[in-house]
């Protein structure tokens, strides 16, 4: 079949030759029937975000690109605050919506593709203020908690009676709660593990600005999530090119460069 062009910004041709150099995927669906794909992410470094030249990068970025060649459908990823992306996925079949973690608040809210990575959520404390002892958050008193606008963890943490304005403190980014912990006007933050590491060397903060204090989950993985009117036979042909990713090792070798030091 007659390869279509791909709307993939920010990917060069010589990197789309190396990422379609395994073997190729044959589809069975005709040429007119293939449809654009729509993607929305945040700044959640280093799975989406916007590099120095304003391109989309990231792990999820490149996977999403990844999967979008090997299915040979056109795709265009835009970036913005999550509130607004999750906002825009809404629009309507072949939007996609992503780093998302699967939760069972959000199930029948997507089709999803993936799995495509863990999820581990930490309570950071600077590591200056070692009065902050918790064993768990049922032991804030009043102690305030930075968490993202709309994110899965904002609704766990609401759900066990945390509340924004009280105990929680609320900014539209991880990058935003880092500098309002170090500003004093919050005394934690749950942020996940490896984007703590990225956040502290792209703002070259010292490596042990952070402590942990607790785990607080680790039960949910991030996939991608389209619109739930968005055909299944779309979703089968997706989820077949990751799976296709995952066994010829790119997907492992794209993971060495953002999530392992």
């Amino acid at each position: 079949m007659k390869r279509r062009s791909l709307a993939l910004a920010g990917l060069s041709s010589l990197a789309l030759g190396a990422a379609l150099a395994p073997g190729r995927l044959a589809w069975a669906q005709p040429e007119q029937t293939l449809t654009a794909l729509k993607a929305y992410t945040e700044h959640l470094p280093p799975l989406n975000y916007l590099d120095a030249s304003g391109q989309a990068q990231g792990f999820s970025v490149e996977l999403l690109r990844l999967i979008a060649a090997e299915a040979e459908l056109p795709l265009d990823i835009e970036l913005m605050p999550w509130p607004r992306a999750v906002s825009s996925a809404r629009a309507g079949p072949g939007c996609v919506l992503f780093s998302l973690a699967r939760t069972p608040a959000r199930e029948r809210q997507y089709r999803w593709l993936g799995p495509i990575g863990p999820r581990r959520l930490v309570v950071y404390r600077l590591s200056s203020r070692k009065d902050i002892q918790l064993r768990s958050l049922r032991e804030l008193g009043g102690l305030r908690l930075g968490v993202v606008r709309e994110s899965a963890a904002l609704g766990r943490l609401q759900a066990d009676g945390l509340r924004p304005g009280k105990e929680l403190e609320l900014a539209l980014d991880d990058t935003g709660n880092l500098r309002k912990l170090q500003a004093g006007r919050m005394d934690l933050m749950l942020m996940l593990d490896w984007a703590a590491a990225w956040n502290l060397q792209q703002l070259k903060l010292p490596p042990d600005l952070l402590s942990p204090v607790l785990d607080y989950d680790s039960s949910y993985s991030y996939w991608y999530g389209l619109h739930p009117g968005t055909d299944p036979a779309l979703l089968r042909r997706l989820q077949l090119a990751l799976d296709q990713l995952r066994k010829d090792g790119r997907m492992a070798r794209l993971r060495q460069r953002y999530l392992v030091s």
